[in-house]
């Protein structure tokens, strides 16, 4: 298990080391993007994929969220008004606060 007692800073490796942490990163970063292409690779194909009437995933998931909405379903609501371009915008107003000047 890892503590401060046996960490080892960059600074105190070799520039060789350096290296190869810097590789074992990049691989895993690679890894990692390949991974989650091939998540959202698969997510669009099957958006698209139509059933046996001629829906697609993505036109079932709508219909799906659209019926949860009409019986009050409000995180459905705020899912589709958000998708939708409808978001509410939250305006601050600043008023002017008067300047107190002490003669301390």
């Amino acid at each position: 298990m890892a503590n401060e007692q046996n960490l080892k800073s960059l600074k105190d490796r070799t520039t060789k080391e350096k290296r190869e942490i810097a590789l074992k990163g990049g691989k895993a970063s690679g890894q990692a993007r390949r991974e989650k292409k091939l998540l959202k690779d698969t997510l669009q194909a099957l958006l698209e994929l139509k059933d046996e009437d001629g829906i697609t995933g993505q036109e079932q998931i709508c219909l799906a969220l659209f019926k949860k909405a009409k019986i009050g379903d409000t995180k459905a609501f705020e899912v589709i008004r958000d998708t939708t371009g409808q978001i509410i915008q939250q305006k601050v107003q600043v008023e002017n606060v008067p300047i107190i000047k002490d003669d301390v």
